[in-house]
């Protein structure tokens, strides 16, 4: 075999995902890509990496190339997800919580005007806590509050949380705080199981930009819900697309009402991209 063809026999096997489109290869610098999201005024994909990383966030094109890089005001504990609201503001999850014992899970807004400075972005913080967790941490039974995905909508912030227990690693809790800063009480919503081995982790969530949507991303699969009552969206119709490879997913945002945007981390010599998914 010449190297012409052993090269396209590289290049196409290493973009076999199947039905996930690769857009780009994201650099380094978000080898730990945590967070996605797009915002209304801006056509760039905001990025974050997860905890222990800079407390920074990325404005990546659709070619994985970063176009701008804000330092915010803040300690990168455990970033998540990233979210928006209709305004433009950016809003980032400070509540990863794998061991189930933090205390000071916080929400933070950045303004859209913030995200057009250069300089040191200042934050709200928006903390809270959840209803029905008594002990820091619980006993492993009990370990139902980690959590990695949250959207805006109407003017609350909706967070899935994140399965510790065995046999149990599906189940996701949907919860509802205010978007004012301050300290808030969780209001447990409903919950929702999908399965029930460590692929079934929910790593992060959005809604489509019509409100008719919720996608909630494990790393196999993606779980979409539509005509659900008000905001119990696990009250509407499911629809589970699976992935024909697994990979280190973390991010889930909406491109349009019918395509998303996933991103997964660099890990075992697989992921590091930024891919397409068509909804049926």
């Amino acid at each position: 075999m010449n190297k012409l063809l052993i090269l396209i026999f590289l290049i196409v096997s290493a973009c076999n995902t199947g039905n996930l489109n690769v857009i780009a290869d994201l650099p380094k610098t978000l080898n730990e890509v945590s967070g996605t999201e797009t915002t209304s005024n801006i056509d760039w994909v905001w990025m974050l990496n997860d905890g222990g990383n800079e407390a920074r966030i990325y404005g990546v094109n659709n070619k994985g190339n970063i176009k701008k890089e804000l330092k915010i005001n803040a300690q990168n504990n455990d970033w998540e997800d990233l979210t928006s609201d209709q305004n433009g503001n950016l809003y980032i999850g400070d509540f990863g919580n794998n061991n189930n014992k933090r205390k000071n899970l916080t929400v933070l807004k950045i303004t859209v005007d913030s995200l057009k400075n250069k300089s040191n972005i200042n934050i709200d913080r928006i903390s809270f806590k959840y209803p029905n967790q008594t002990k820091f941490p619980p006993k492993k039974k009990s370990m139902y509050f980690d959590c990695e995905a949250f959207f805006h909508y109407n003017d609350s912030l909706y967070l899935f949380t994140k399965s510790r227990v065995k046999n149990d690693f599906g189940k996701t809790n949907l919860y509802k705080i205010p978007t004012k800063a301050g300290h808030h009480i969780a209001e447990l919503v409903s919950s929702f199981n999908s399965c029930n081995d460590l692929g079934c982790w929910i790593n992060s969530a959005d809604i489509s930009n019509d409100g008719k949507s919720v996608a909630i991303l494990s790393p196999k699969s993606v779980y979409v819900f539509t005509n659900f009552t008000n905001d119990d969206f696990f009250s509407g119709t499911l629809k589970q697309y699976d992935f024909s490879f697994e990979s280190q997913k973390e991010g889930v945002c909406f491109k349009d009402n019918q395509t998303l945007y996933i991103t997964d981390e660099k890990a075992h010599g697989k992921g590091g991209n930024l891919y397409e998914f068509k909804l049926d």
